[in-house]
């Protein structure tokens, strides 16, 4: 079908992606640099965020004859943007909020070089401040970035960390976190919470809600639910694994201008349809193999398909798919859960907040309210409309909220903390808003991790890609879904004699035999 034209060049490797000295390569699989125009398989990938925008770029590299199919009138899933107007008329971009590019997305980032090979169009931010309501404020810009150095010069620099509670810590049960691999992490750790085992770690309560909570609430999830694996693994990735550092670039405009638009111009010309606003209805195994994908606008047959869907899209495909995988496979992919709804409140504001607000803070302490940014700091489109009026855009986060909660009482206690935490704002009006409520992000409960679906399906040519997938590797986030893309098309492009894709990780162990030796001697979480 695909009939090799010239065999990948024995030895070569793809340069360094970051500073990190031990970050992980996988080599791409071996096989032929493109198909062959008149037999090149087909395939169709469902879901356009960054799992299926990864999946779809790597196969049409390929020469994969590629389809990509979106419900939604835009790309990039939960990182979509859309055009919007104020009251006062501007036309604007709106998201479902703040995203932080770490410089460990090594394959997010080497998507992204696709279209834009210096990354000039992400900007660094020069903090990542954490604040509690008590008025402890810790920080990041000064922290070493190479391990362990990492981990002690937040403790030094930090004020939540105490002598005396640090004397009071179970420095054994903290061991583990020292040589955190995949996918043995979780066979020591997804039994217990996250809020448990910080609770046998004994961490300063403040420690804890700056340093941990801060981020497992990252996951869309509250620490008593979300698996204490997940929590280990995400401490690797951002801090004690990786020599990158915990600060962060965002898109120096919305995410379809900076990031998605190019992209999708990119697919169209390697020959890729992009169907945006159509929802695949079903997807059925045909007998004699291959696959036919059912839209609003037909049924259309392809050699193999890739489901980049989020939990609650793929548990309901799945269903209405009755031939996809097998009964405990639709099993798994069916307890598949789904975070608590979060609320993503965007301001424009008829005043200009302090100019030495950060970009982005995390917060503790401040009810509902989980971060703040103030986009108008270094997103273009928000900071000419800053300049042009006088004000400001602020968006404020609020995550793993009660199923119950009320939108309007949230929305006002939000915009209550904003003006706790920043009283300039008070005086501010409100010259329009924007309130997103969601709640479509996978959940990584105690326990959870066996239910998860693996790139691999029991179905030959149906592959699984997203930030819901085990992928083996020490990944997280949207990190875990570019990685997933690319694993997805290179199961597909192996089964076709097509070369694959490399990739990188963070180290996948712990950093140096010292730090190895002593996780070896501490206690596994129970």
């Amino acid at each position: 079908m695909t009939g090799p034209r010239r065999p990948s060049a024995p030895g070569t490797h793809p340069p360094r992606p970051g500073r990190d000295r031990l970050a992980r390569l996988l080599p791409a699989p071996p096989g032929a640099e493109r198909a062959e125009e008149a037999g090149a398989p087909r395939a169709a990938v469902v879901g356009g965020g960054i799992a299926g925008l990864t999946a779809a770029t790597a196969l049409a590299e390929r020469g994969v004859r590629t389809t990509l199919y979106e419900r939604e009138a835009q790309l990039g899933g939960r990182l979509a943007g859309w055009p919007t107007r104020l009251a006062d008329g501007t036309a604007v971009t709106m998201s479902r909020g703040f995203h932080a590019f770490f410089r460990q997305y090594y394959n997010l980032r080497a998507l992204l070089r696709r279209t834009d090979p210096a990354l000039s169009r992400l900007t660094g931010l020069p903090d990542y401040p954490l604040r509690h309501a008590g008025g402890r404020q810790d920080s990041f810009r000064h922290v070493p970035r190479t391990p362990p150095l990492s981990a002690l010069g937040f403790v030094a620099l930090s004020e939540s960390f105490s002598l005396r509670g640090l004397a009071r810590m179970n420095a054994r049960a903290a061991l583990p976190l020292l040589d955190v691999r995949v996918p043995e992490v979780y066979g020591r750790l997804d039994h217990v919470s996250a809020h448990d085992f910080l609770e046998t770690i004994g961490f300063p309560a403040a420690a804890r809600h700056l340093a941990f909570e801060v981020f497992s609430r990252s996951f869309f999830a509250d620490p008593r639910e979300l698996s204490a694996a997940e929590m280990a693994l995400m401490f690797h990735v951002y801090f004690l694994g990786s020599a990158e550092g915990l600060l962060f670039d965002v898109p120096r405009e919305p995410f379809p201008q900076a990031l998605w638009d190019p992209l999708a111009g990119r697919l169209r010309r390697l020959g890729a349809r992009v169907r945006t606003g159509t929802a695949v209805e079903g997807v059925a195994v045909l007998p004699a193999g291959g696959f036919t994908v059912a839209a609003a606008n037909g049924e259309e047959p392809y050699d193999a398909v890739v489901l980049a869907l989020d939990p609650a899209g793929l548990r309901a495909l799945v269903a209405r798919s009755g031939t996809l995988g097998d009964a405990g496979w639709r099993e798994r992919v069916a307890r598949l859960r789904t975070a608590p709804p979060f609320l993503v409140s965007r301001l424009w504001l008829d005043r200009p907040v302090r100019a030495d607000r950060p970009g982005f803070l995390g917060t503790s302490g401040y009810g509902a309210l989980d971060n703040v940014s103030v986009l108008s700091g270094w997103e273009g489109e928000a900071a000419r409309w800053a300049a042009r009026t006088g004000g400001s855009v602020v968006e404020l986060h609020a995550y793993a909220l009660p199923g119950d909660a009320d939108p309007a009482t949230t929305e006002k206690e939000l915009l209550g903390e904003l003006h706790r935490l920043y009283p300039e704002t008070r005086r501010a009006g409100v010259v329009d808003a924007r309130h997103e409520w969601r709640a479509d992000c996978p959940l990584f409960p105690v326990g959870g991790y066996t239910d998860r679906p693996t790139v691999d399906t029991p179905t030959p040519g149906l592959a699984v890609a997203g930030d819901t997938v085990r992928t083996g590797l020490p990944v997280a986030l949207m990190e875990r879904a570019a990685t997933s893309g690319f694993l997805a098309a290179n199961t597909l492009l192996n089964r076709w004699g097509l070369r694959g894709h490399a990739l990188w990780t963070v180290p996948g162990r712990g950093r140096g035999a010292a730090l190895r030796w002593a996780a070896a001697r501490g206690g596994d979480g129970r």
